[in-house]
């Protein structure tokens, strides 16, 4: 039985997901781990066309979203200081007027700012920029290249300026531990904090490498756009982008179980920038890892049952 675990690094914590269920482990500020367990229900469970290949990738996306969101919140709750003492007044005020629902309306808005950012900082900007260049050069199928190379400057560095805030590096640490824990748990070793520190800090089914993919996709895709009006090819890059998310999951999700030489050319790049992202951690922040990983996973039967597997095979 394959593992299918995936995570995401918080503050002073991480997030493990597996089927329907997550768990977020943080090291509080008294130095005791606390852990939180949720069931999630897919929105593919509930609608059949999103469990196929391309369209689960466009609904991951979105929940993964969601999900990352809400663990983050709660990371972050275990470390506020006055300011955000002052929101979460703000937020108790919206609940008494929203009642239940204000979590998911707060979420709710949130996420499309969130969106809204990302969209203008990675997909409009480098529009912008090229159209610029555009004035310069005249070959059209140059000027989408130079979108995309212009789209992935800005992302690294947007990733290059974040790094060096002391907050994010913490994170960065932790997203080390969660890949080193999932590729431990992989390999089929018991979770202890030495053999976890063992492994790599990087994964082919990581999300940096995900965000990566989907910009080289983006530029195959948007090379069909063929539309004069610059505010129409905006709006056709945005309809694009649940596409192009779907197609990139579905490159991730071979990549973490295939080891065909092709695939493994184009995993680099993705598994190159990693090296940004994370950073190795430390015991402390691996057995945050593996408190995660035992949220949602028993893998001490999972390990019996893969060794008396092996036996089997041998006899």
């Amino acid at each position: 039985m394959a593992v299918r675990i995936g995570g995401q690094a918080v503050i002073e914590g991480v997030m493990m997901k597996n089927m329907d269920r997550y768990a977020v482990s943080v090291r509080k500020p008294n130095g005791k781990i606390e852990t939180k367990v949720e069931e999630c229900v897919s929105f593919a469970e509930k609608h059949p066309l999103f469990q196929l290949p391309v369209f689960r990738g466009m609904a991951n996306f979105l929940e993964s979203m969601v999900i990352g969101m809400k663990t983050l919140n709660y990371s972050a709750s275990f470390y506020e200081d006055e300011e955000e003492q002052t929101e979460s007044r703000t937020e108790q005020l919206l609940e008494k007027i929203l009642g239940e629902k204000a979590e998911k309306i707060i979420m709710g808005i949130v996420l499309v700012f969130s969106l809204a950012i990302s969209i203008g900082l990675f997909m409009i900007l480098p529009y912008i920029a090229s159209e610029a260049l555009g004035k310069l050069i005249r070959n059209e199928y140059v000027i989408l290249f130079m979108e995309g190379i212009i789209r992935i400057a800005i992302f690294l560095g947007y990733i290059v300026l974040i790094s060096r805030m002391e907050d994010i590096k913490r994170v960065f640490m932790y997203h080390g531990a969660e890949h080193k824990t999932i590729n431990c748990l992989e390999a089929g070793v018991p979770l202890t904090p030495e053999n976890v520190d063992n492994f790599s800090r990087l994964h082919k089914r990581c999300g940096t490498s995900f965000i990566f993919i989907v910009m080289i996709i983006s530029m195959v895709f948007f090379f069909f756009i063929r539309v004069d009006t610059i505010w129409l090819r905006i709006v056709l890059r945005l309809l694009f982008l649940p596409l192009v998310a779907g197609v990139s999951y579905e490159f991730i999700r071979l990549a973490g179980s295939s080891d065909h030489p092709l695939v493994q050319i184009f995993s680099k790049p993705g598994l190159a920038l990693q090296r940004l992202t994370t950073k190795e951690p430390d015991h402390s922040m691996i057995e945050v890892a593996i408190a995660s990983v035992e949220g949602v996973f028993d893998w001490r039967e999972y390990l019996e049952n893969l060794h008396k597997g092996e036996q089997k095979e041998d006899e």
